[in-house]
């Protein structure tokens, strides 16, 4: 496995961090390139991403949220891990067993991660939040449906998946509290109509799959 693809933790084993689990990140950009070919893409493509974290164990505003997943679908205006020019637009999708405490826990969650991606919640809906990271050599191997996003993931082949062999990873994950590995997403759609656009972007060397934990 090549190191340019473990990317280093953002945040280290924290024995205070109240909320844990597993985390999934699909983009319509690459995220581990080349230079020429993320200045290629600046501007043009990269506004859309799932963020999708499967919480293992944690507590928000004195909620528990053991076990519960919840999906943020984003739109932003400009290519995401550069500077934006205003806040984003979100569908958040929350797990179908949360009561309406954990439902409001899950969102505040959501928005304190992600924050102004999310800077304007479109829609918060109910669904089956199904992730489900595989234990594959590699690492990167993941699947999640909720609601109308779907993301499959698989690792990286250097020898296969690199363009012009400068590749590195360029962006970080766009949640806080993340470590995480740059994947190809196999599979990166959504299919609602709440942010009045769709996209079906698969085979792309742009998503993220890892761990979070965070206060």
């Amino acid at each position: 496995m090549s190191y340019l693809l473990l990317l280093p933790a953002l945040l280290s084993a924290d024995p205070s961090a109240t909320v844990r689990g597993e985390y999934l990140e699909a983009r319509t950009c690459d995220v581990f390139a080349g230079s020429c070919f993320a200045n290629a893409d600046t501007g043009l493509t990269g506004r859309n991403a799932a963020l999708a974290w499967k919480v293992e164990s944690g507590t928000v505003a004195g909620t528990r949220i053991d076990g519960l997943g919840v999906v943020a679908v984003v739109s932003v205006s400009e290519t995401l891990g550069l500077k934006q020019t205003g806040p984003g637009r979100a569908v958040i999708i929350v797990d179908e067993r949360a009561n309406k405490a954990q439902r409001e826990a899950l969102v505040q969650f959501v928005k304190g991660q992600a924050g102004s991606l999310v800077g304007e919640v479109v829609a918060v809906q109910s669904a089956p939040v199904d992730l489900t990271i595989c234990n594959c050599d590699g690492g990167g191997c993941a699947v999640l449906k909720a609601g109308k996003v779907k993301v499959a993931t698989r690792c990286i082949d250097t020898d296969h998946d690199k363009a012009c062999g400068n590749e590195t990873t360029l962006y970080l994950p766009l949640a806080r509290g993340v470590s995480a590995r740059a994947v190809m997403a196999v599979e990166n759609s959504f299919t609602g109509k709440e942010l009045n656009e769709t996209w079906k972007d698969g085979g792309r060397r742009g998503a993220y799959v890892g761990t979070f934990a965070t206060r």
